[in-house]
């Protein structure tokens, strides 16, 4: 599969490079100019394409994976529609506070609504997911065959889109688990959630 990221950082960087031992292929675009990556690409290596955030969303998969302040300008220019988006952004204020008190602010500022729900309205027509969002990055740093299946929540409104994202974490080595809606999922697992930042590993499951 071809996954497009928008933004080139820590996300990018791990879940990318997860994505690339899987066999996917993943374009890399920031705000400054697919020149501007070469460092960053090739560090990943051959699997990873530096791209125009044009180029990015024109992939099958596409990652919002951007500062939550610079959401609104990252998803602007493109056509949506149809088009199956990954918010894996979290609502942190500017400058990113991760203390229970600047985590309280910043769900205050979302108003009693879930951030994907706010990313939806500015992504008009995406079929929106929520995933890879629910720990730190620095968690998920073993990229061997036998990494340990680290939970990443998932919730959605499209059931169609949300599995093939679903599929697209697992192949990974990584185990997501659905947690329905944006509005019911999204609030278990994002920031200061209480899915958020648990460090849980998928053992066994009974059917």
């Amino acid at each position: 599969m071809k996954v497009g990221f928008i933004g080139a950082g820590r996300v990018t960087g791990t879940f990318g490079r997860h994505l690339i031992n899987a066999g996917h292929t993943i374009v890399v675009s920031n705000s400054r100019g697919p020149e501007t990556l070469a460092d960053f690409v090739a560090d990943l290596g051959p699997g990873a394409i530096a791209g125009t955030k044009q180029q990015a969303a024109e992939c099958d998969v596409v990652i919002l994976a951007t500062h939550w302040i610079r959401v609104a300008d990252a998803l602007k220019g493109i056509d949506w529609r149809g088009r199956i988006l990954i918010d894996a952004t979290n609502a942190h204020l500017d400058p990113p506070d991760i203390s229970l008190a600047g985590v309280t602010r910043s769900r205050a500022a979302l108003k009693g609504r879930t951030s994907s729900e706010i990313v939806v309205e500015m992504a008009v027509g995406a079929r929106l997911v929520k995933s890879i969002s629910n720990i730190p990055m620095i968690w998920i740093q073993d990229f061997s065959p036998n990494k340990p299946r680290t939970v990443i929540f998932t919730s959605g409104d499209d059931a169609e889109a949300k599995q093939l994202v679903i599929e697209l974490v697992n192949s990974t080595g990584l185990a997501a688990i659905d947690l329905g809606s944006l509005a019911t999922g999204g609030a278990m697992h994002e920031v200061g959630a209480p899915l958020s930042g648990l460090d849980l590993h998928f053992v066994r499951r009974l059917r």
